[in-house]
């Protein structure tokens, strides 16, 4: 019996040690009296002295601190022993070969069975090492809470594993209730590409510089477009020798109100050119409706697909047909041979509308299968899905409706196009008017 208990000990023992040396904290103890009872060996390295020298030693004088500084040392750690929880300390140590090591140590006493106490335990680091794991913690917990970026760190698997405020307010969800779910769950569109990147991010690393994503976000309130300047970067573990991949963290800021604008400006530019330009070939022609034709060609261009204009007869209720683009190819605006019918629009119809009102009228077809039978009820091309009809306005009368179509693959009209189309409206009515209205 007593042999098997003295195996356990021995294994007890063994355990210990493999467990102190495996640490990555340098561990010393002290007993009751201010001897060394246990010294790892990350200590070892930090201080130089093995382990067969330091236990046994009472008190740190004259080997591992300086005979000035043992004294305080020794007073903060019995503070230690006899007090409460964890101490922080910053103590200056010495090296085996004389040199001073600052150090941080968290000091706690040990209590013997009956309570009373039994020593104290130190465990310490480098302070430029402990500080640099503080400051990665630190830095940790500033991004998981109120960043100014939004962070996701997604596991292996793609699915969101820690999702700081900011990123679950881009998302539009609760943070836990982000943890684990699929990309494609949380993103109507995007999340193709943003998966496409994160895997690539697990294969090959880091990407060189940020990217930017277009997504659409579901979201209690609906689906909300955003653009987000993304970057990522692989996590592996730092306890294996191999780089294991543990995820990506993705970091993100919304960007979506400044690309609108660059969008807006770009757009304003190419249409603010696209009018001088038509403005300069109306110019050369001799023909005041040719005139109107140029600049219906040149408004379409990154506008519209199609386009109609109508002229009012003299009783400014019904509209004629004079140039339209062609139905079957793209093509530039053509006349209308002998115009003379009035196009058969219905009493509410758009063109009419903006006719009577003297402005402009917006309409859309939204399903697909309703936009075929919707556009065929107003006389418009087959596929149209969305109008803009505004009204040629010249010298106080309204001369006629300018129609602009897209189909059903392009966005609907929005108000800066109304502004484009009535300028484009001005200009053709100005060419108009120098026509006979007809008869």
């Amino acid at each position: 019996m007593s042999a098997s208990r003295s195996g356990t000990a021995r294994t007890d023992g063994d355990l210990l040690s493999a467990l102190l040396d495996g640490m990555d904290a340098a561990l010393c103890a002290f007993d009751a009296d201010g001897a060394v009872t246990h010294w790892n060996r990350e200590a070892e390295r930090i201080l130089g002295w093995p382990a067969a020298e330091a236990i046994g030693r009472r008190g740190l004088a004259g080997w591992a601190a300086r005979p000035a500084d043992a004294a305080a040392i020794e007073a903060r750690l019995t503070a230690a022993a006899d007090g409460p929880g964890r101490g922080l300390h910053e103590f200056a140590l010495l090296h085996k070969d004389g040199g001073r090591v600052l150090v941080r140590v968290q000091a706690s006493g040990v209590r013997g069975s009956d309570g009373s106490p039994a020593g104290v335990y130190c465990a310490f680091g480098e302070v430029h090492a402990q500080l640099d794991f503080e400051r990665s913690v630190a830095l940790s917990e500033a991004l998981f809470g109120e960043a100014p970026y939004g962070l996701v760190v997604v596991d292996a698997d793609l699915r969101p594993a820690v999702v700081n405020a900011r990123a679950a307010r881009a998302l539009g969800a609760p943070r836990t209730a982000l943890l684990g779910r699929p990309l494609g769950d949380l993103l109507a569109q995007g999340a193709d590409r943003l998966e496409a990147a994160l895997e690539h991010v697990l294969a090959e690393g880091d990407p060189r510089s940020p990217v930017e994503l277009w997504t659409t976000v579901r979201t209690p309130d609906g689906e909300r477009r955003r653009c987000w300047r993304c970057g990522f970067l692989r996590l592996a573990s730092p306890l294996s020798r191999q780089p294991v991949p543990l995820g990506v963290a993705w970091l993100f800021e919304d960007v979506t109100e400044a690309r609108l604008a660059e969008q807006e400006a770009d757009r304003l530019r190419f249409r603010a050119g696209q009018l001088h330009r038509a403005g300069a070939a109306a110019a050369e022609c001799e023909d005041p409706m040719e005139a109107a034709t140029v600049y219906l060609d040149f408004a379409l261009t990154g506008f519209a697909d199609d386009a109609l204009l109508d002229l009012a007869r003299d009783d400014g209720t019904r509209l004629v047909r004079v140039a339209t683009t062609p139905a079957r190819a793209p093509g530039p605006v053509a006349l209308v041979a002998g115009a003379e019918l009035p196009v058969p629009y219905g009493p509410d119809h758009p063109a009419l509308r903006a006719l009577d009102r003297a402005g402009a009228v917006r309409a859309s077809g939204w399903s697909s299968g309703a936009a075929r039978g919707w556009a065929a009820e107003r006389q418009w091309p087959d596929g149209t899905a969305h109008a803009l009809c505004a009204v040629l306005r010249s010298r106080g009368r309204s001369l006629g409706v300018v129609t602009f179509l897209r189909s059903s693959n392009r966005p609907p009209f929005e108000r800066p196009d109304v502004a484009y189309a009535e300028s484009v409206a001005v200009r053709i009515a100005a060419s108009l008017d120098l026509v006979a209205p007809p008869g």
